[in-house]
């Protein structure tokens, strides 16, 4: 129901369910395989309509741009459907065409969920704020990918400088090749895989292709992509690679990640820290990777990063290092202490995830952890430089020697001070924040409690005298302080039990 719901909706809906089926974290497993459908079943676009959309684009009739064109489209998708020709030159291609009109009511469409998304704000989780939904930011990231996939000239410039970047060796891995001249905001056309998915498993077998040999190239060159190109598939599902006279092709580079420097230098700078036992050093490569707020408590941060590498302590090689594990320890260590994770690092691992479901399901006999495990390591050892380290090691010891020289001069030099009435000291009281906090709140409950005693006895002399105007025997005035005395009392006391709850 929640599929053809999306379905009727329109392209918008169609398009946050692809998003969402590759996202297991938020929906079940049973919902993730249902909209999965939605990547294929989308009715077809009239090939009639395609033809214009190309025709227009490249302002030349379609028999002077094709030597053939087939008409039965090779997929159909919510933004586009692909069309199989043959250039004049004998080259065969794909062609993408964007399904007209469907721009504007994706923008028309996200514009109204943005003002939804705005009026309810933040679903919030617990107390503490954890697993609170933003859903502006929800809407705005939803409406960044879609816009990026519905101007084809970004996909085009996704895949040149994948192919430029990540493709090392086009025999044991490779992609599409850009045809520029057929490329524009609307259509795009690259030259033509002819293989199948690797999904189909069983047709590869018919073949006679090597399974685990593909899927070690395949997987080669995805680590290869995360720890030396800078640049991955995001959105690596079985639809998006091929295989083709035995060789995996990657396709669809509409959503692609950036494993920037900074990021990549700091995954590596985690693994070079842990072999070095460096709490303070694993600690900073690990705020590298996130966003760290202002009450960050950095020694109580360096202390759970030390337990961390305790807990490793039985490891007795590298090979023997879960990465996985222990980024899964450091990311949980974050988390608590409210750092927020880069979104390159969160496409980064849902990108992993998938990947490994794949290959899981195409050649279980790949071991996939121990693999990325061993290209982690060996890319750590090899930044591992040990001339360098004591090199660095030594300069320090240079540095700490000459402070240690300077400890008699600067010891005679505060007790000159002390001597002479000259010497300051500074003090910094941690957590005294906290503690003014308290006696402010304990003044001010004391102040109510008092004064409400005070109006209280005031009352009582007043209903002595003959003061009038008066209710029921009582002057007034006094009935007035009665009230005002109750109410602030029972405030303060309350005041007092809540704060009382929140002390440790």
């Amino acid at each position: 129901e929640l599929r053809t719901t999306l379905e009727d909706l329109g392209p918008t809906y169609v398009k946050i369910g692809q998003i969402l089926s590759s996202r297991t974290d938020i929906l079940p497993d049973v919902y993730c395989q249902e909209l999965a459908r939605l990547r294929s079943e989308v009715a077809p676009l009239d090939a009639s309509v395609a033809r214009a959309v190309i025709e227009r684009e490249v302002g030349r009739p379609i028999e002077e741009i094709f030597d053939e064109f087939d008409d039965e489209p090779l997929g159909s998708a919510s933004i586009a459907q692909a069309h199989r020709a043959r250039l004049k030159d004998g080259r065969m291609v794909v062609t993408k065409v964007r399904r007209p009109g469907v721009k504007e009511t994706m923008l028309r469409d996200f514009d109204l969920l943005r003002r939804l998304a705005s009026l309810v704000g933040i679903i919030n989780g617990d107390d503490d704020g954890e697993d609170s939904l933003d859903l502006v930011a929800i809407v705005s990231e939803l409406e960044r990918v879609s816009k990026e996939e519905l101007d084809f000239r970004v996909e085009a410039a996704h895949t040149r400088e994948f192919r430029e970047r990540c493709i090392t060796d086009p025999s044991v891995c490779s992609c599409p090749e850009v045809i520029d001249e057929l490329t524009s905001e609307r259509i795009f056309t690259m030259t033509y895989v002819r293989g199948h998915s690797i999904g189909d498993r069983e047709a590869i077998e018919r073949e006679g292709y090597d399974r685990l040999k593909i899927a070690q190239a395949l997987f080669d060159n995805y680590v290869h992509q995360l720890l030396d190109a800078g640049l991955f598939h995001a959105d690596p599902h079985q639809g998006n690679i091929l295989v083709s006279d035995g060789v995996p092709y990657w396709i669809d580079f509409g959503m692609v990640g950036v494993a920037d420097e900074r990021t990549v230098r700091a995954l590596r700078q985690v693994v070079t820290s842990f072999i070095a036992r460096d709490a303070d050093a694993l600690a900073t490569s690990a705020l590298m990777l996130g966003e760290v707020g202002a009450d960050l408590d950095e020694d109580l941060f360096v202390e759970d990063v030390e337990r961390i590498i305790a807990r490793y302590r039985a490891v007795s090689s590298l090979e023997e290092l879960d990465v996985g594990r222990l980024m899964e320890d450091l990311i949980g260590v974050m988390e608590r202490h409210k750092i927020k994770m880069h979104s390159n690092l969160t496409t980064m691992v849902r990108s992993l995830v998938t990947i490994e479901g794949v290959m899981e399901e195409f050649c279980p006999e790949l071991n996939v952890i121990e693999h990325l495990n061993l290209e982690f390591v060996r890319r750590a050892q090899a930044d591992f430089d040990l001339e360098r380290e004591l090199a660095s090691q030594l300069e320090q010891l240079s540095i700490s020697m000459g402070r240690v020289a300077k400890i008699p001069d600067l010891t005679a030099g505060a007790l000159d001070g002390l001597v002479r009435g000259r010497l300051k000291m500074k003090t910094e009281i941690v957590g005294a924040e906290e503690v003014l906090d308290r006696i402010h709140d304990m003044v001010v409950e004391i102040t109510l409690a008092a004064f409400a005693c005070v109006l209280f006895a005031g009352s009582c002399i007043l209903c002595t005298t003959d003061i009038t105007p008066k209710s029921n025997g009582m002057p007034l005035i006094a009935l007035i302080g009665f009230v005002f005395a109750l109410s602030i009392g029972i405030f303060s006391v309350r005041r007092m039990m809540t704060h009382g709850k929140r002390r440790p």
